[in-house]
């Protein structure tokens, strides 16, 4: 009985793993729009991504969440050729996030600062589950995550680490909802 059961979750495990390697989220396409864009610091393509969005009218602000304390608006704005117009007022830089659970919270906050009601995430595709399961754990109610992943070539080991910080965090948010 205990091989079965065991032989069952490694069953479980891979195909679950199998799943989300070869389902990772895509670029949103034609979605309607927005009222805030949301990035994530971290791997290339992500800023510049959601910069094009915002300049296509996707939506009319940006938040930046994690980026590095050291960093000023103005070395953002040169470093991303963002227009100051542009910078100030559509952006905004969040400096207090180190890693993706802290996202969630300082971009709850500065959700619920601006009354949004609708984001665009945007994240590189193995990232993105993790990250939307971090947001909506934060989020207040009735907010309504979008995502527009930025497609990348992530190594097997990228994709397996990533693969198991979602278990945890599932089992965790099941441990919490559980225990007294």
């Amino acid at each position: 009985m205990f091989r079965r059961t065991a032989a069952f979750v490694v069953l479980v495990w891979f195909f679950g793993f199998v799943w989300f390697a070869v389902t990772l989220p895509g670029p949103m396409a034609g979605a309607p729009k927005s009222d805030a864009i949301i990035v994530l610091t971290g791997s290339k393509g992500r800023i510049e991504h959601a910069l094009d969005g915002l300049e296509k009218g996707a939506a009319p602000r940006l938040f930046v969440s994690g980026v590095d304390p050291e960093v000023r608006p103005v070395e953002f704005a040169a470093e991303f050729k963002v227009p100051a117009r542009t910078m100030a007022c559509c952006v905004d830089l969040g400096f207090e996030a180190y890693d993706t659970r802290s996202n969630g919270v300082e971009t709850a906050r500065w959700v619920e600062r601006h009354k949004v009601r609708t984001i665009r995430l945007v994240t590189a595709d193995w990232h993105m589950r993790r990250a939307e399961l971090e947001l909506l754990r934060e989020l207040p109610e009735g907010v309504e995550v979008r995502r527009d992943a930025v497609r990348s070539r992530p190594s097997f080991s990228a994709l397996f680490l990533e693969y198991h910080k979602l278990l945890w965090r599932l089992a965790s948010n099941l441990w919490e909802q559980w225990s007294p």
